[in-house]
């Protein structure tokens, strides 16, 4: 037997034999939790609908398809009892095939509008929920350890297993475990700080070398980033794995202690009190066990990774975001590949942010219904906007008409 298969095997033995499960483990499964409501409407519902750019959300949308089309198409994707079989995205993708991707805003909006159509979604009542944003960040790195560059970014270990709790039971859809062998038992695998401490020196497993300690804490927030090489080469790192400890918000934790409020936490912010506080920085980022693991992203054609900026890092749907156009969901409730409608602010101008999204992420810090992480893109710009963004907003999900 394999070591994979006796991992799966303890998994079976640990689920069954535990009396008090992890919270995540006791949710319903979505599609019969009464408290979120799929409520179909119109499209002159959706406030700004007809002015947003559709053909560029239609370019999105095609990237996904090329997952989707590989899908058994027997098999339901999303919430079940909310939406169809694969079979449907699929005649949905095969229709957007035939139309050139360079086709005008009217009439990729009315390739949307005769295919789908939309639905509000509410949870426990409510039809408001959370926007957060996230970026590309740069980083200086080096692939030689040095006095400047000292800070690891890790390969993914071998001995870090996964196994996806879906399997089990559906109403663990969209949850993972994630933990190590040792003997004939299933283990936590090690946290962020026994990992800062050397868990996981000697055993080859370094990537690069950053310069920043605090950048290479927030690579693993935003999950992919470019690293600037000192020979000056750039190269995009993605994610790998996660160590599957939980992850703990340490802007929430300056806030209980006075250093932040409620109204000025941010990503800039948290930065700027860890840069400002380096003999206290470590233990405050430590708090947050959760640690990710990365590879190199490089073109299968030239073998170079592509940094132009035209081809973004790749998501959890195994494909290139877009900026503007691809969210991270909550794969409990939703999978890759669905077409949302959100109406929130713009984090800097304050001024209405509606437009058409597929889901092509997610994040560990993504949980609800009602939760979306913005992908922005990379630069300055994108920095700005996703440090800066926690909006409150509705959401709106479009599904293949019958």
């Amino acid at each position: 037997m394999t070591l994979r298969q006796n991992f799966l095997l303890l998994v079976i033995f640990f689920i069954a034999g535990c009396s008090q499960l992890p919270s995540f483990l006791d949710q319903k499964p979505p599609a019969k939790d009464q408290t979120v409501k799929f409520i179909k409407i119109d499209y002159s519902e959706l406030v700004g609908w007809s002015s947003d750019n559709h053909s560029k959300a239609l370019r999105t949308f095609l990237r996904s398809c090329s997952r989707i089309r590989v899908k058994p198409s027997i098999k339901g994707l999303g919430i079940e009892g909310f939406v169809d079989s694969v079979k449907s995205y699929q005649r949905a993708c095969d229709a957007a095939q035939m139309l050139n991707t360079g086709m005008s805003d009217t009439v990729s909006r009315t390739f949307f509008e005769n295919w789908f159509e939309p639905f509000k979604i509410q949870s426990l009542g409510s039809e408001f929920g959370l926007f957060t944003g996230y970026y590309e960040p740069e980083l200086n790195g080096s692939r030689i350890f040095s006095e400047k560059f000292k800070f690891p970014i890790y390969k993914r270990p071998k001995d870090l297993i996964s196994s996806n709790l879906g399997l089990f039971k559906k109403k663990w859809k969209g949850r993972q475990i994630s933990g190590q062998l040792q003997g004939n038992k299933v283990i936590p695998f090690a946290t962020r700080e026994s990992i800062e401490s050397g868990a996981l020196a000697g055993r080859g497993l370094e990537l690069l070398w950053v310069d920043s300690g605090i950048d290479a804490f927030f690579l693993h927030i935003q999950g992919s980033g470019r690293i600037r090489l000192d020979t000056g080469e750039v190269i995009r790192v993605g994610f790998s794995g996660r160590n599957g400890q939980p992850y703990f918000a340490i802007g929430r934790e300056l806030v209980k202690m006075g250093e932040l409020t409620k109204s000025n936490v941010s990503m800039q912010t948290i930065r700027t009190w860890l840069e400002s506080h380096p003999d206290k920085a470590s233990d405050l980022m430590n708090k947050n066990k959760s640690y990710v693991f990365f590879r190199e992203i490089k073109n299968k054609k030239t073998g170079n990774d592509s940094v132009s900026g035209k081809v973004g890092p790749i998501g959890a749907a195994g494909i290139p975001l877009t900026a503007g156009r691809s969210l991270a969901i909550d794969r409990a409730y939703f999978s890759m590949g669905l077409l949302f409608w959100i109406d929130t602010r713009h984090p800097l101008t304050q001024k209405p942010l509606r437009k058409l999204m597929v889901s092509q992420d997610t994040g560990g810090a993504i949980v609800g219904p009602i939760r979306g992480d913005y992908f922005w893109g990379s630069g300055k710009k994108a920095y700005e906007a996703a440090g800066l963004m926690k909006e409150k907003g509705k959401f709106f999900i479009l599904l293949p008409r019958n």
